[in-house]
Order: C-alpha cells, then sequence, then structure tokens
C-alpha cells in the first residue's frame, strides 16, 4: 500500500509536467525544433499513462498479478510509445547534427529498420503480454533493436555537443545511458522480483532530464529574444 501511494503521487506529478510542459512547447514554440520538443513529451505522458495508471491501481487494490492483463496492455503501449520517443528524438537532434546528404540517408534507414523491427518483435504473442510471468526471452529479443536506438541516440547527442560545444547534448546523453541503466533490471527481473519495478521512477526521472533540457532551450531561446528586442529599440 505504501508503495502504491507512493508512486500515485509520483507518477501524477510526473504524467501532468511532462504533458503540460508538452502542450507549453507546442503552443509557444516558434520553430519546429521546440515544438517537436513538446510533441514528443506529449507522446512520453501519454504514452506511460497506459503503463503507470494500471500499475498504481494495481498496487493499491488486488495486487500486480491479479491485473496481468491490464499490466500487459499497459506496457505493450508504452513499448510503442516509448519507440515513437527515440524516433521524434531522432528528428530533433538531426536538425541540430545537420549530417551530410549519405550519413543523414543511412541514419534514418538505421532508424526505421530498427523501429520497425522493434514494433514487429513487439507484435508476436510469444511475448505473453497478458501473463503475469511474461517471456523473458522475448523481452530481451524485442528490447535489441530499441537498445539500439538508444545507442544511436547517444552517439548523435556526443557528436552534437562536441561539434557545437553545446553541454546540454551532452546532459542529454547521460540522460539516455542512465534510462538504459535503470530499464534493463527491470526487463531481465520485474517479473521474479516486482518490487525492482520501482527502477521505472528513476528510469522516468531521466526522460524527464530531456523534457527539461528543451524547455531551458525554449527559455534561453525567449529571453534572447527580448534582449534582442530591447537592443534594437
Amino acid at each position: 500500500m505504501v508503495q502504491g501511494i507512493m508512486e500515485l503521487l509520483f507518477d501524477a506529478a510526473y504524467l501532468v509536467f511532462a504533458l503540460v510542459v508538452g502542450i507549453y512547447l507546442i503552443v509557444k514554440g516558434k520553430s519546429k525544433f521546440f515544438k517537436m520538443f513538446g510533441v514528443m513529451a506529449v507522446v512520453l505522458s501519454s504514452g506511460d499513462s497506459f503503463h503507470l495508471i494500471p500499475r498504481v491501481y494495481a498496487l493499491l487494490t488486488t495486487g500486480l498479478e491479479a491485473n496481468a492483463f491490464a499490466l500487459g496492455l499497459g506496457k505493450l503501449i508504452t513499448s510503442i510509445t516509448m519507440t515513437v520517443f527515440y524516433v521524434i528524438l531522432y528528428f530533433i537532434l538531426e536538425s541540430v547534427w545537420q549530417p551530410d546528404k549519405k550519413i543523414k540517408l543511412i541514419s534514418r534507414i538505421t532508424l526505421f529498420t530498427l523501429t520497425a523491427l522493434r514494433i514487429i518483435l513487439c507484435a508476436f504473442p510469444q511475448n505473453e503480454w497478458f501473463l503475469y510471468e511474461s517471456s523473458l526471452l522475448w523481452g530481451i529479443l524485442r528490447n535489441i533493436p530499441f537498445a539500439l536506438m538508444g545507442i544511436g541516440i547517444i552517439i548523435i547527442c556526443l557528436i552534437i555537443a562536441k561539434k557545437n560545444n553545446d553541454k546540454s547534448y551532452l546532459i542529454m546523453a547521460i540522460m539516455v545511458i542512465l534510462s538504459f541503466g535503470f530499464y534493463i533490471p527491470v526487463v531481465l527481473f520485474a517479473d521474479v522480483l516486482p518490487v525492482i519495478g520501482i527502477l521505472m521512477i528513476p528510469k522516468t526521472l531521466a526522460y524527464v532530464g530531456v523534457v527539461v533540457i528543451g524547455l531551458v532551450k525554449h527559455r534561453k531561446s525567449v529571453k534572447a529574444e527580448q534582449i534582442d528586442s530591447v537592443k534594437a529599440n
């Protein structure tokens, strides 16, 4: 019960924060860069809600095992939306990275191939989504292309950080590394040790960090425009 209350408070704060930030950036962002950050934040919040809300309900009521179907469906939907999250993040980074045509083509083909592979693997019934103890093997298999997408994002962030001397992209790379660092134990051990699912909290904070970077960049952009406007007058 205590775990359920703690997760309820955290999840509510997280989902509302990410959603509000996302809508704010979509509405207030004056460039495609910031609007894409906003869309990404909304996808993060709405997608995670399918997993987090059933989990909190289960913890506060009849337990995780008794709500296996709802939890499994939520995990399936979240697996897809998190894949979309990384696709959007790639295009945000690509706009800053600006690789040549050949590298851009290779990167996009790789991205869409991994995305398709991830979704196809998630669709296999062997995943046993709706069972309390689902297939560990398929849990690993479907996360291989997802992890490869993450590695690609990390590499691009590091390239941008070095190229533009922008530490925010280094921080973003660290956030993605941390997210996978907390997520992997959940994939491997959550079915046999449910309490380890609490690692999804720091994983979530890492994703919030990525969203906050977009928000901070937007605020700096607005402030710079205001300063330029004052100078112009």
